[in-house]
């Protein structure tokens, strides 16, 4: 199944500058570990050593947070888009 993932501009220098990749998998963690795959330094990016997402990204499959569904076992359609973008923090 072949979904696009949406770069954020902080995480462009890891995958050669690209803002959209096409990865394959069934589920959100499969897709984005394809992508890692691909582009060595976007699952350092993107995973922690333990292989949960960092927790400053958010990862939207349409208008919901993967966390809040089931997170990197979250299903995707074929033709899905997943949006990563970093939290906003500060005070």
């Amino acid at each position: 199944m072949s979904v696009t993932i949406r770069v954020p501009a902080l995480l462009r220098p890891s995958v050669g500058g690209r803002v959209e990749l096409t990865g394959v998998g069934l589920t959100v963690g499969e897709v984005l570990r394809h992508a890692a795959a691909a582009h060595p330094g976007f699952g350092p990016a993107v995973f922690e050593a333990s292989g949960a997402l960092r927790r400053f990204l958010n990862v939207f499959l349409g208008a919901e947070d993967v966390r809040y569904l089931q997170g990197l076992d979250t299903p995707v359609p074929d033709g899905a888009v997943l949006v990563i973008l970093p939290a906003a923090s500060g005070g």
